[in-house]
């Protein structure tokens, strides 16, 4: 054998050993350790580069989520060419996000930034981290990643390198920006987002029930409205899944579909389906009991385009676990007809004073169907719902009339688009609400009743974009209430400018003979070229 072929083979070895060492889970043989595809990826094509006096640096000091961690795998491809296979790049992903993930109460207050729900608000803890952490991305991406202070002041200097204009752009030139981030932050933030928790160390040693089964599904697709279903889960191998839907969105509406998934950690479920003629992703998360399932779907291609989720497990352990009541909203001295859904339900129904079942028109386990009579002198406000004899965390609304109406999300964004880089439409929704216990509306104690139909219209929202036209060139409203932005490039009919602009959504609703009105505001803005799953 030749010198430099021993020296290599030396080398390789002593690869392998320290990823085994610092990656190895605690009580598995090397035998069985080295079958893992993750494991074997990371000993090629990353130990090369973080191997230092025989251990493994910079990996192992960090946790992060799935999106967290693909997103750093992507980052060395640029950064540093290491190149890895479509196959290669999941694995390593899958194996690092199991053993270096993070635990579910770890990143519950981010998961409408894990499920790309759009138009919500990011929400930093104080001005200080807004500003050194949350001014050129999303401060999620740094509350959904752990590590210790040695581990995150590594990471001040890396964004140095990587990004040295941060120092001198707005927000960091008006400071000692470089002096804080290297020396006040890293401790702050390791006292934040800690590397060693209780709960990760719990987490990881706990045993996660696996995601196969029948599941009875609800959510609600704004412009679409509520839907009820079921969910299929087939095992296909470790933590990977065959999945099936039906979906029922209302009468002579139904959508059907199959998809498969792959669950994170013990409860990150990421899936892909076909529903109807829908292309559509999934990021959901299992409760810690493995019991329910709540989370977002969206269109692969859009993702601002979606559903909520929620999912409750049919099995024999289920008893009278609801997933949704409806409808939400109950007018005083009216009839109506009620649908609960849930797995192992007892025919024994309440929905609170007032609300008198009349009429029963289907039982089963998965789903309660009854003709309710709302007495006309029904106290408005919201009711529990009980199941066989136990309140749920399900509620309807008694109500007379509509106290106020909110255009939700308050504050959107639509972002133009052509060429590879497509638009980003905007959704809205309508939603009412009783006057809360001081009688005024737009407070933080009135009761939400439910999303409405609406009228949808837009409007100039100032003098600005009265003069600039951009009601005319930014684009236009469909009737359930998405908006669809115009073409991105400079518009010559437009005296230089492209069709950016600045619009009131309006939302006119009819309750009764009354006729409720409300605004929210919605940016048109350009495109964006580095749409990352954490943004």
């Amino acid at each position: 054998m030749k010198p430099e072929t021993i020296k290599h083979t030396r080398r390789h070895l002593r690869i392998a050993g320290a990823v085994a060492l610092v990656l190895g889970m605690a009580g598995t043989t090397p035998a069985v350790a080295a079958q893992d595809p993750g494991r074997e990826v990371i000993d090629k094509k990353c130990a090369s580069c973080h191997l230092e006096d025989g251990k493994l640096t910079r990996i192992p000091e960090v946790r992060k989520t799935p999106e967290g961690w693909d997103m750093t795998v992507v980052r060395m491809g640029i950064w540093h060419k290491v190149e890895l296979t479509p196959d290669e790049r999941r694995a390593v992903v899958k194996y690092l996000a199991d053993r270096q993930g993070l635990a579910p109460s770890e990143a519950a207050a981010f998961r409408f930034l894990t499920e790309r729900r759009p138009n919500m608000q990011d929400a930093p803890p104080d001005e200080e981290m807004a500003q050194m952490c949350g001014r050129c991305h999303s401060y999620g991406r740094v509350a959904l990643q752990r590590r210790d202070e040695d581990e995150w002041r590594k990471l001040m200097h890396t964004h140095l390198g990587q990004f040295p204009s941060a120092e001198y752009s707005a927000l960091g030139r008006d400071r000692n920006w470089w002096e804080i981030a290297r020396d006040k932050m890293p401790g702050r933030l390791a006292e934040m987002y800690p590397k060693n928790t209780d709960a990760w160390r719990d987490w990881s040693r706990a045993k996660h029930r696996p995601a196969a089964g029948r599941w009875i599904v609800a959510g609600e697709r704004p412009g679409w409205g509520a839907y009820t279903g079921t969910m299929t889960v087939t095992a296909k191998g470790s933590d990977r899944y065959e999945v099936g839907y039906e979906l029922h969105f209302g009468p002579g509406n139904t959508v059907r579909g199959k998809g498969e998934s792959l669950v994170y950690t013990g409860y990150e479920w990421r899936g892909t389906a076909q529903l109807g003629n829908e292309q559509t992703q999934s990021i959901f998360a299992l409760s810690e009991d493995g019991a329910r399932m709540s989370g977002r779907w969206f269109l692969r291609k859009a993702d601002e385009i979606g559903a909520t989720f929620e999912a409750v497990r049919a099995d024999k352990a289920a008893k009278n676990a609801l997933v949704s009541v409806s409808p939400q909203m109950l007018r005083a001295g009216e009839t109506a007809t009620v649908t609960v859904a849930g797995a192992g339900l007892d025919a024994k129904l309440d929905l609170g004073s007032g609300v008198e079942v009349v009429e029963w028109l289907g039982k089963s386990a998965e789903q309660l169907k009854v003709r309710v009579k709302v007495a006309a002198d029904a106290a408005p406000g919201v009711r529990k719902v009980a199941v066989g004899g136990r309140a749920s965390d399900k509620s309807v609304a008694v109500y007379r009339q509509i106290d106020s109406l909110r255009v939700e999300p308050a504050f959107g964004i639509a972002r133009v688009g052509g060429g590879t880089n497509p638009p980003v439409t905007a959704q809205f929704d309508a939603v009412a609400f009783l006057d809360g216990a001081d009688g005024k509306p737009g407070t933080d104690d009135d009761v939400r009743l439910g999303s409405v139909p609406a009228k949808w219209s837009t409007e100039p929202f100032d003098e600005r974009a009265k003069h600039d036209e951009d009601l005319k060139f930014a684009g236009h409203m469909e009737p359930h209430g998405q908006f669809l932005p115009s073409f991105a490039g400079p518009n010559p009919n437009r005296r230089g400018l492209n069709n950016v602009g600045n619009l009131s959504v309006v939302a006119t609703v009819a309750d009764g003979e009354r006729s409720l009105n409300a605004k929210g505001q919605l940016v048109v803005t350009v495109q964006r070229w580095n749409p990352t799953p954490l943004r």
